[in-house]
């Protein structure tokens, strides 16, 4: 599987190639086309109790599997949000993304969800991360830009939970406040995720919930005002 990244980094897409038979695991509503002889087939991966894991973690009951035909074939795909992809390999190792970030993956991936604990109990986006494990390639999506740090083995790393894409399995992680309380009910700034390396952490540019606390004040009331 070949994927090629265009209109980075405001309006991504994800021009998947594949070969003949080869086939791609994609969130529901991710498809934009497909050539001639792709098909696609519907299902809940893991039955009902692995859907339900996934709806938990933030993603569709449902994914759809697209197939190539001898020749090979095409797939384009695309995140809900305006913003930027990535392509990250994974061999035999582990890598944690937030809800929402899956876009698709090869078919060797596997997806599952983690439960953060008391760790991640009042970190809304870190309360559950989807677990990516096995051989492939992982595509995902970010709302904004995505901006990559590299930690050092005992380097702390703080990033704002709305902001975070995803994280190395290596890297250990803590849901905080922002100074004391009073600062963080004020400061505007919520709540924060301290990471410590070693691994790779990916960040995005803009937060889901901060457009949602820009929108919602300017939608109009049961009155019509």
């Amino acid at each position: 599987m070949d994927v090629l990244l265009k209109h980075k980094p405001s309006y991504s897409l994800a021009v998947v190639t594949l070969a003949g038979g080869e086939e791609i695991r994609a969130e529901s509503g991710a498809m934009v086309s497909y050539s001639e002889g792709v098909v696609t087939e519907t299902s809940s991966k893991g039955g009902l109790f692995g859907g339900l894991k996934r709806m938990v973690g933030g993603e569709s009951f449902f994914q759809n599997v697209w197939k190539a035909p001898g020749q090979g074939g095409e797939v384009t795909l695309a995140p809900a949000l305006p913003g930027d992809m990535m392509v990250i390999e994974l061999t035999d190792g582990e890598f944690y993304l937030q809800s929402g970030a899956f876009v698709a993956s090869e078919a060797t991936v596997e997806t599952d969800t983690k439960w953060g604990g008391a760790k991640g109990f009042f970190g809304s986006n870190s309360l559950i991360l989807l677990r990516m494990s096995g051989q492939g390639k992982v595509v995902l999506g970010a709302y904004g830009a995505i901006e990559e740090r590299t930690l050092q083995p005992g380097q702390k790393y703080t990033v704002d939970t709305g902001h975070i894409v995803g994280f190395s399995s290596s890297t250990q992680f803590q849901v905080r406040r922002v100074g004391n309380w009073k600062s963080t009910l004020l400061s505007g700034e919520g709540l924060v995720c301290e990471l410590t390396g070693p691994g790779t952490v990916l960040m995005q540019t803009r937060s889901e919930e901060a457009l949602i606390g820009w929108i919602a004040p300017r939608l109009p009331d049961k009155r019509g005002d």
